[in-house]
């Protein structure tokens, strides 16, 4: 083996071993937060996942989609931002109070 081939081999042994073997098989996880499914009431627990997962996602994350404006057009509604989508303004964390509007 010469010099280039050894090296060529223990760079890719030292890249390989530093990357989970989930990321090199492109099983990775969300790199968001989201709240337990067992928070959602029954009418959004039988929503497509992807609708349910939104839930989840505004729920964990509502601080942070108070911060983007809603852009469904449902201003008219009441809606204040993206969170309000999904949860409404004045419910607390102990009792949210969810909104339909994204199970249309």
């Amino acid at each position: 083996m010469n010099r280039r081939d050894f090296l060529a081999k223990g760079l890719t042994i030292v890249i390989a071993s530093s990357f989970p073997s989930s990321r090199l098989f492109g099983a990775l996880r969300p790199a968001y937060r989201l709240a337990p499914e067992n928070l959602l009431p029954d009418y959004i627990r039988k929503a497509p996942e992807k609708v349910r997962e939104s839930y989840r996602f505004a729920i964990a994350n509502r601080e942070v989609l108070r911060y983007i404006p809603c852009y469904c057009g449902c201003g008219a509604d009441g809606h204040t931002s993206n969170a309000s989508c999904y949860v409404k303004d004045l419910s607390i964390p102990e009792n949210l109070v969810f909104d339909r509007m994204s199970l249309n």
